[in-house]
């Protein structure tokens, strides 16, 4: 039973940073047969521990505009529910990518998209202000992302010239 922990912690860690790893070459990192890998992933679907696989794409690389928004919300927790429906109404709006419960001075950080400022900034005064246990938002616009999911976006420009001594 602890070998399959360890073998699947050592899996999680790996697909998280590289979901398209060839299963081959996932079993051979892991010393075990493709089979296993296989069977554990699965196993590993059907029981809910991996939800999805994601691509992620610099969207800056791109000519498709996009704004990414993080909002701060607090809200009024419901007896006998805690913000757990109020997480869920706004989690099923199509343009919120995530919801998070967090500690601090807001309740709920809230991430999405949008075609433009204005767009996000309509949705937040629209939709999510007007809900009735929410007392207050903040938004913050991401300008720039360096690196996202363990990821590096942005490398350092390195000067490919050969030196020249005398």
């Amino acid at each position: 039973m602890e070998e399959t922990e360890s073998m699947r912690e050592q899996m999680l860690a790996i697909i998280e940073r590289n979901s398209r790893i060839d299963l081959k070459e996932l079993a051979v990192i892991l010393g075990v047969e493709e089979i296993d890998v296989v069977n554990e992933l699965a196993a590993m679907e059907k029981e809910g521990i991996i939800c999805g696989y994601h691509t992620m794409i610099d969207w800056e690389k791109t000519a498709i505009e996009k704004v990414t928004a993080l909002i701060e919300v607090r809200v009024t927790p419901q007896r006998g529910q805690g913000f757990d429906n109020i997480a869920e109404r706004i989690y099923k709006y199509p343009e919120v990518n995530s919801v998070y419960l967090i500690s601090g001075g807001y309740d709920l950080l809230v991430t999405l998209e949008g075609k433009s400022l204005k767009e996000v900034s309509t949705f937040v005064s629209d939709k999510l202000s007007t809900l009735d246990t929410v007392l207050s938002t903040a938004t913050h616009f991401i300008l720039k992302k360096y690196k996202d999911h363990g990821t590096i976006l942005t490398k350092k420009y390195e000067d490919e010239r050969e030196k020249i001594t005398p």
